[in-house]
């Protein structure tokens, strides 16, 4: 019996540019996290981060990335672009060149099939910019690359209605997931009482641009702590002032991740709610749950759709619903136990590489085959 195979065996060259190096979570998590799997699948990946992670240091410590620097980044990928034609496909986390003027980018990407990744709304950069001659020369920038793309993938629907009302002839959606070998199950916490001197933990992890959204929790957690005794572990921001509150922060690691988030019971992810917020694909969430926590999140985009409330943990939209839901699980070690196995289980069944890995695999085959 002769088994016909859908795509031929070639090896796939893949050039991917990436905005960040691994240091960046959504090209760590969008990109660098598949290349061993499509690796192992038949493709060949060169990555080509414009902003190397010692770039993103100096921004985060000095708050600007540098002229010098971003000339020489930007030099780098324009000759990186160069290349494509020694590449079958050419993978593209956002725009490959932030703010230059669309024609060049376009040129540079003209003659092969590109796939734009997208977990951030980032076109509102660009069509909601409170200067209007940004919006007049940029704010169609990214629906043009949208519209000339092979592909366009997303990591939620609201971003996926932005890419087709663009006019992209393709989008496909693939969450933002974890790889489950990092993420081992973890241990059954022990039943109440517990030890008086060790509390239970609400943790955070983000980066310094987005400890903006703690704010959203500094009443609730201080009308918390009147009733309850507790630490908020921050995890990649520095410190954050709440009178009232035990607050303990913690420097953000990939290789230390999983445990500091792990030790703690509790996974909060605040969000504002605006159009640049519907475009997050709730990663803070997804890692909490792989961690066996349960979560509590702002009633906001992508959140409504991983947070099942009562299930795998609650959805908050004031004040004092936060109170509430973080109250309900700080008293009953069993409610969090039981809802931190079932985001567990939605984690496995639907937001891991292990998932998401094979179907990115065959959208960027499928993409060359049909070019």
């Amino acid at each position: 019996m002769v088994v016909q195979r859908r795509y031929p065996l070639k090896q796939l060259k893949v050039l991917a540019l990436t905005k960040y190096d691994r240091l960046g979570a959504s090209s760590r998590l969008r990109f660098l996290q598949f290349v061993a799997g499509l690796e192992q699948s038949g493709s060949q990946i060169t990555v080509q981060p414009l902003i190397p992670d010692v770039m993103l240091k100096t921004r985060y410590l000095q708050g600007t990335y540098g002229v010098g620097a971003l000339v020489h980044a930007y030099a780098g990928r324009c000759q990186a672009m160069m290349s494509r034609h020694d590449f079958d496909l050419v993978w593209v986390e956002k725009e490959a060149l932030p703010w230059v003027p669309l024609w060049l980018e376009r040129a540079l990407l003209k003659g092969v099939p590109y796939v734009l990744d997208y977990d951030d709304a980032v076109f509102h950069n660009y069509d909601q910019n409170s200067r209007s001659w940004v919006r007049w020369l940029y704010g169609e920038r990214l629906d043009r690359l949208m519209e000339g793309a092979a592909l366009v993938v997303v990591g939620n629907n609201y971003l996926a209605a932005y890419a087709r009302e663009a006019g992209a002839s393709r989008v496909e959606v693939i969450p933002t997931s974890i790889d489950l070998d990092h993420y081992p199950v973890r241990p059954v916490a022990p039943p109440l009482p517990r030890l008086k001197e060790i509390l239970p933990r609400i943790v955070w992890v983000g980066s310094p641009s987005t400890a903006r959204y703690l704010e959203l929790l500094r009443e609730p957690l201080q009308t918390l702590a009147v009733r309850h005794s507790f630490v908020l572990r921050l995890i990649g921001c520095d410190v954050v002032d709440i009178p009232g509150v035990k607050v303990e922060t913690m420097p953000w690691t990939e290789a230390t991740e999983f445990d500091n988030i792990s030790a703690c019971d509790i996974g909060v992810m605040p969000l504002l709610d605006s159009p640049w917020e519907q475009g997050k694909c709730g990663y803070k969430l997804i890692q909490y749950m792989a961690c066996g926590l349960p979560v509590v999140a702002s009633n906001v985009g992508v959140n409504s759709e991983i947070v099942q409330p009562g299930k795998n943990g609650f959805l908050a939209g004031t004040s004092a619903e936060w109170v509430s839901a973080l109250g309900e699980l700080l008293e009953r070690h069993g409610l969090r136990h039981a809802l931190g196995r079932a985001g567990r289980a939605s984690v496995e069944r639907t937001y891991c590489i292990q998932k998401t890995g094979p179907h990115l695999a065959e959208l960027l085959r499928s993409v060359v085959t049909a070019y």
